[in-house]
């Protein structure tokens, strides 16, 4: 599965662009604040419908303009598909594949897998358990359409209690109604944590030799799933809570408090392992899902890396690059020095200034360092991205 090509309106800081990836190593180099990452969390949204980075529709389109488009090309075994995805400040966003509209982000999710890293995803281990759960919830709604649905519809019933919790205080003969909201989370609950259990199971079979390699066999790393609440005793707990919950006006148990913490050598990483330990868990990680999604899907994801190689040293600038091998990876850097140290090969070399991108250099480069460059621009012809009236909208 590779990313073909790239198309936006008045995203970001971009009025138009038009941009054709190869299906190995593309760069996008450039000062800071020029739009690198605008790419990527593009490339990123239009196979997750999420942005990384958190941002809302709204917040990801032009200051001045009322929409925004993003069209992609994606490409497996020889075909061909077409994604469309139309934002807008008012209202949720449409997504058409192939012309023909979606009503259901499932529909959407698995087309193309990408694995995000950032220097934000360093902090995955030493930060709260908020970070960690995103993590786990975005790389299993791409993977699982179950566990998307019963996240969702989780999400929803969390917000639906929560609102009555509230609404209590002035109609209290509202409790009543109180217990058929707890049986639905119970319900969609108990199939999240199991889910996540096995996420867990699954990564442990990758990332304890993915790790040992990268310490040169100091050290061994294992995920331990923390639940906030057991499946067989979550109902209880709901009911245990029930004054406490009604008095905060807030659940205070279940999945959403879920956490899963990084043992090296049987130690927590968060709370003693030093800032080196950390970030090689942290890159464990990232490889380690790379390999997951091998293993599930049977292809290849897309990897996107954002400027993560200035916050690796050498010794793991090495081993990520290596673990490149024939993924489509598309990359953000401020120069090009790391990727000649480490002598990787690049297919395509992209310019990123101000919101405007020059395809720079086609080509690969070789083991003494020497760029070979061609310096033939593309013709990148600018189009604004139109969706028919009417699709359907996706909840954001």
């Amino acid at each position: 599965m590779i990313i073909k090509s790239l198309e936006l309106a008045d995203y970001r800081n971009y009025d138009t662009l038009s941009v054709q990836f190869d299906k190995g190593v593309n760069i996008l180099y450039g000062d800071n604040a020029q739009g690198k990452t605008n790419i990527l969390e593009a490339v990123y949204l239009s196979a997750t419908t999420k942005s990384h980075r958190g941002s809302k529709d709204r917040e990801i389109i032009c200051f001045d303009k009322e929409e925004a488009h993003i069209r992609t090309y994606v490409e497996k075994d020889g075909v061909q598909t077409r994604v469309d995805m139309h934002l807008r400040k008012m209202g949720n966003k449409g997504i058409a594949i192939d012309g023909q509209k979606i009503k259901r982000a499932a529909d959407l999710l698995g087309l193309c897998n990408v694995v995000f890293f950032s220097p934000e995803d360093l902090g995955i281990i030493k930060n709260g358990p908020s970070e960690r759960r995103r993590f786990m919830d975005m790389e299993l709604c791409q993977l699982d359409k179950t566990y998307l649905h019963d996240l969702n519809n989780y999400n929803k019933i969390i917000n639906q209690r929560n609102k009555l919790l509230k609404d209590m205080y002035f109609s209290p003969g509202l409790m009543e109604t109180l217990s058929v909201w707890d049986m639905q989370l119970v319900q969609f609950g108990c199939r999240i944590i199991e889910r996540r259990e096995k996420f867990a199971e699954q990564l442990n079979e990758i990332i304890a030799e993915i790790h040992r390699k990268l310490s040169g066999g100091k050290e061994t790393l294992q995920i331990r799933y923390q639940p906030d609440v057991e499946i067989e005793d979550f109902e209880k707990r709901l009911r245990s809570n029930r004054e406490h919950d009604i008095k905060l006006k807030t659940t205070s148990a279940g999945p959403h408090r879920d956490d899963f913490i990084f043992l090296i050598d049987g130690i927590d990483a968060r709370k003693f392992g030093s800032q080196g330990q950390q970030r090689t868990a942290a890159l464990s990680l990232k490889l380690s899902e790379i390999e997951l999604v091998k293993n599930m899907t049977g292809d290849n994801p897309v990897l996107l890396l954002d400027d993560v190689l200035s916050e690796l040293d050498r010794g793991r600038q090495q081993l990520l690059c290596n673990s490149i091998g024939d993924i489509q990876t598309i990359i953000t850097c401020t120069g090009l020095e790391d990727f000649v140290n480490n002598r990787i090969t690049i297919n395509r070399i992209f310019k990123v200034t101000e919101g405007k991108v020059t395809c720079v250099s086609e080509g690969s480069q070789g083991s003494d360092g020497n760029q070979r460059e061609d310096h033939q621009k593309e013709d990148h012809q600018e189009k604004i991205i139109s969706l028919q009236d009417g699709k359907e909208d996706i909840n954001e």
